[in-house]
């Protein structure tokens, strides 16, 4: 008998969990990390952990635990967490559905048992909250980890013995690193393929197939904590180096555009990168502020996505590469805002060849990331080039070579009254 999510209610998690979804017996742990690949089933364990939490808690103890559920934002946080098809209300019985209050942003059990929605995009959201105990999911996608993950131990402090779970696709990001190292850390890894009864076979077939033998697919795939690709023209810890959680006051913002050259669901991504750059006493350094990369749209509705980024940061320039549709890509968005300042751009030289001067940039420390952006630092690790199978569209690197290309090494023509940057 299968509920309203087409969940099998009758059919018991702790009967058929495999042992990287069992929960740490003979070990005295704080944290609970679930290392996986792509639908290797991190959100089910991970749901089911918190859900014996909020049952067992709720009716065992005198007072119900309070839980934290932390998603890169609030919208994974209710539509992955919470109302997925692995998430907390699919999994449960009828007679055990927590109710989603979404003024609160909150979960109550008839146990009693709360839980309360946070999103990485907001770290102190997390201040004045105190719990039993936590779920924190794809952690390392999140955009402010540090802080975020912070303000998270401070709060978790009440019940008898508070813990957390943390399921994620690995990054070797220096958070991740620290939490592996923990004596209080209880690890468990999968790979896609261990859960591969309950995926599609198309999954295989199709998508798995292209990633297979890559350090990505390593990492998205086997659930692996990838180093530093050999070859590739960033590592992580140039990227570590960089991070930064604010950027200072700005000389200077713009959107650089990476179009697909086609449309629809098989189009390559459309990068879209916003950076700044300021002046320091010891030169100029860029800031990456954004990614907004996206795919499958229209021109029309790409083209809107940018003019929206540029206001929203109040950019003075878009720079947009014209090498796959011409101008069609100036056209796109001139149509929607006859206003926009714009640069075009022509690839003359290999990606590799562009992107040489960036990543000697970030070297010398002149680059800053304020926040993670996974998608754009996993393009950028493990791009060299040369491997045609996995780097043919690296759209979103493209597009911040462009950005910091335009801010850092080209001359640029200073506004009215403002000295140039580069003089």
């Amino acid at each position: 008998m299968r509920n309203e999510y087409g969940v099998d209610s009758k059919k018991i998690f702790e009967f058929y969990r495999r042992t990287d979804q069992t929960p740490p017996i003979y070990q005295d742990w704080t944290t609970w990390l679930l290392m996986g690949g792509r639908g290797a089933g991190k959100t089910r364990t991970g749901a089911e952990w918190v859900r014996r939490t909020a049952y067992l808690g709720g009716y065992n103890t005198q007072t119900p635990p309070r839980i934290a559920l932390i998603a890169e934002t609030y919208a994974d946080a209710r539509e992955v967490m919470i109302e997925g098809p692995s998430g907390l209300r699919a999994i449960a019985s009828d007679f055990e559905r927590p109710v989603y209050e979404a003024s609160r942003r909150r979960l109550v059990w008839p146990s009693g048992a709360v839980a309360y929605c946070f999103s990485a995009e907001d770290p102190d959201g997390l201040r004045g909250y105190q719990f039993d105990a936590a779920w924190a999911d794809e952690m390392c996608k999140w955009r402010h980890p540090e802080e975020t993950w912070s303000n998270l131990q401070l709060a978790l402090r009440i019940g008898s013995r508070p813990r957390q779970v943390v399921t994620t696709t690995p990054r070797p990001m220096a958070l991740l690193k620290r939490i592996i190292n923990s004596e209080k850390t209880a690890i468990h890894s999968a790979s896609s393929y261990a859960n591969r009864e309950n995926l599609a076979e198309a999954f295989f077939s199709e998508i798995v197939e292209s990633y297979e033998g890559t350090a990505l697919g390593r990492q998205e795939l086997l659930g692996e904590l990838i180093e530093d690709l050999q070859g590739a023209l960033w590592n992580w810890s140039m990227i570590e180096a960089a991070r930064i959680s604010l950027a200072p006051d700005l000389d200077r913002v713009v959107v650089a555009v990476d179009p697909p050259a086609g449309s629809g669901s098989d189009a390559d991504e459309c990068g879209i990168i916003v950076a700044g750059a300021a002046r320091q006493s010891d030169g100029v350094t860029g800031y990456v502020l954004a990614d907004w990369s996206v795919s499958g749209l229209s021109p029309s509705a790409w083209g809107e996505k940018v003019i929206v980024a540029a206001h929203e940061f109040q950019a003075d320039r878009i720079i947009i590469e014209v090498n796959q549709g011409g101008d069609m890509a100036r056209h796109v968005l001139t149509q929607i805002d006859p206003n926009a300042s714009i640069r075009s751009v022509h690839a003359s030289r290999g990606k590799r060849l562009r992107a040489e001067p960036i990543a000697a940039l970030y070297e010398r420390g002149r680059v800053r990331h304020v926040g993670g952006f996974a998608k754009l630092e996993d393009q950028m690790t493990t791009f060299t080039g040369m491997s045609q199978k996995i780097e043919k569209s690296p759209d979103r690197l493209d597009a911040l070579v462009w950005a910091l290309t335009d801010l850092l090494l080209r001359p640029a023509a200073p506004k009215p009254g403002i000295k140039s940057l580069h003089s």
